[in-house]
């Protein structure tokens, strides 16, 4: 048996990043799909294979050239896409007398592609397509003798009633005769092939296939899928180790502020959540590459963190730990006396503590994303130009120049380090990222780590407008947190208060600009009731950092802070 992988194609449902990887290259499992097929046909008995190439096809070749996949493989570059017809006219020289197997190379299935081939040898057909019932792909029509009775995009049977819309899945067999019917002069689609072979009242065999795995790349969603297939049994057996195959259920779960699709995978008594960073053609520096990384290295220092069972950098999928649905956040808001509130916010100070004792040995400033550290550069554009660009000019439409407050934000940032007690900072250490389970807490959203003042995070905890702490709790927090770091550190208490004061100030700006992104341009309505908050508290921040050194700044924040 000869076959044909057809990869050509452009992956238009899959931009952008079809445009930098050919669709057929895209990893299941860490597998390209091609790669997959190809060690199908290899087990189904194929002698020899070949693979049409068009959209990148200097990739297809690398991959080809670089991988031996058990049987010689043929790749036919076409200078203009041929189509599928075409494809299989352009390989006459490469056909023998004996019937072949054309597959599209963007599916991933289970179905015994030897099986196909012998059924296909006995009935003496010409053709036969591989048919499956799979709404809303069912597009072709089959009779009560499983033969093809016509195409739905192109006509409908005379007599619809005795048949049954099914879908193609992409694997068929054909005789060398019928190379004869595709026309030799250039673009030529098989199906319309078929459709002159029947109007010939040449019968095409439908081969049903039931029970069995099939799954088409052809949009993210379905390329996730195809993923969570492939991997997710492997997450659950590493997870726990009682688990036995068991039908694994999906539920998507509300996010946040980011952008990352966010899943509950539950297999019988077992849960993992799945994160789905999206689909990254280029690792280095990418978010999912910095969760992955950081995530795995702050496990492994013994901070309490989920672990990370398995990931696929491409698919931007990460299985981990399911923490449950209770936050720091929600724990507050159900104490309003503050019962047990403060002592617990001491336990996630020292856990921010721990961050730097014991995660900064062995931190790779490599693994981050955004920048390396938390620095000046970074205050200036991620939370200076971000709070002017997003929420006073984006959300509230005030047309400020950033030139002119440039001089106390640069003020702002080269203090804000100076004071600074430099260390590995979370970068986003606040309540909703603060999970509670079983009397535990855990920090997730950990992939914006680096090296940065500590007393970052601990404003982000302390000012944090979700938990609303009162301003005597806040103060005796910053208290415990300035004797911890003067036991640990031999930091300097008023440096460390004053560092901590400038930190208020950058991280009151960033809060703001991300609750005026959020909800003007990411359309996250839920995030503008935070903004009065935010708002409420800058000017007080600006004038505890430096009574004198921010009068537009203060300003501007009092308005703001009464509108």
């Amino acid at each position: 048996m000869k076959a044909l992988i057809l990869a050509a194609g452009f992956g238009t449902r899959l931009p952008p990043h079809s445009r930098a990887c050919p669709k057929a290259l895209f990893p299941i499992g860490g597998i390209p799909v091609l790669g997959r097929m190809l060690s199908n046909l290899k087990r189904a008995g194929c002698t020899a294979a070949a693979v049409n190439a068009h959209h990148l096809a200097h990739h297809i070749r690398s991959y080809l050239a670089e991988n031996d996949f058990g049987l010689p493989v043929t790749l036919s570059v076409e200078p203009e896409i041929l189509g599928t017809g075409g494809a299989i006219r352009h390989l006459a020289g490469f056909w023998d007398d004996a019937p072949f197997m054309v597959v599209n190379a963007d599916i991933v299935t289970d179905i015994e592609l030897s099986e196909v081939y012998r059924r296909h040898r006995r009935r003496a057909a010409q053709v036969t397509l591989v048919m499956h019932d799979r709404p809303p792909f069912n597009q072709v029509w089959v009779d009560e003798r499983n033969r093809i009775a016509g195409f739905a995009r192109f006509s409908n049977p005379e007599d619809p009633g005795r048949h049954r819309k099914m879908a193609f899945t992409g694997i068929h067999v054909m005789d060398p005769a019928v190379i004869r019917r595709i026309p030799d002069d250039g673009f030529s689609d098989i199906i319309a092939v078929y459709r002159q072979m029947l109007d010939d009242g040449v019968p095409i065999h439908a081969q049903v296939v039931h029970n069995h795995y099939w799954q088409d790349m052809g949009s993210p969603d379905r390329y996730r899928e195809a993923v969570v297939d492939a991997m997710a049994p492997g997450a659950f057996q590493s997870a726990f180790p009682g688990y036995r195959e068991a039908a694994i259920h999906s539920r998507e779960l509300t996010g946040d502020g980011s952008d990352r699709g966010w899943f509950r995978l539950t297999a019988g008594p077992y849960r993992l959540v799945l994160a789905d960073h999206g689909i990254t053609t280029t690792l280095p520096g990418s978010e999912v590459n910095a969760f992955v990384k950081i995530g795995t290295h702050l496990h492994t220092c013994g901070l309490p963190v989920p672990r990370i069972h398995a990931h696929d950098g491409f698919s931007g999928l990460v299985f981990l730990d399911d923490l449950g649905d209770c936050h720091l956040q929600q724990i507050v808001r159900q104490r309003p006396d503050g019962s047990g509130v403060e002592k617990l916010y001491r336990k996630v100070i020292d856990t921010l503590f721990d961050l730097t004792i014991k995660a900064a040995d062995g931190f790779d400033p490599g693994w981050t994303c955004q920048s390396p550290a938390y620095d000046v550069a970074l205050i200036r554009d991620k939370e200076c130009r971000y709070f002017v660009d997003a929420f006073l000019n984006g959300y509230l439409e005030l047309a400020v120049a950033y030139d002119d407050l440039a001089a106390e934000f640069e003020h702002l940032a080269t203090n804000t380090i100076d004071h600074g007690l430099s260390g590995l900072i979370h970068r986003d250490f606040q309540s909703r990222n603060i999970m509670m389970q079983n009397g535990r807490h855990h920090v997730i959203d950990f992939q914006g780590a680096r090296t940065g003042p500590i007393q970052y995070d601990l404003a982000s905890l302390l000012i944090d407008p979700y938990a609303g702490l009162t301003p005597g709790l806040q103060q005796r927090l910053l208290m415990y947190a300035t004797e911890q770091a003067a036991r640990l550190w031999k930091y300097s208490p008023d440096r460390f208060i004053r560092g901590y004061r400038y930190c208020a100030v950058t991280r009151n700006l960033q809060m703001l600009g991300a609750f005026g992104f959020l909800s003007r341009v990411k359309q996250k309505d839920a995030f503008a009731r935070w903004i009065p908050a935010a708002a409420s508290m800058l000017a007080d921040h600006l004038r505890a950092a430096d009574q004198k050194a921010f009068p537009k700044l203060t300003a501007m924040a009092e308005k703001i802070g009464l509108g």
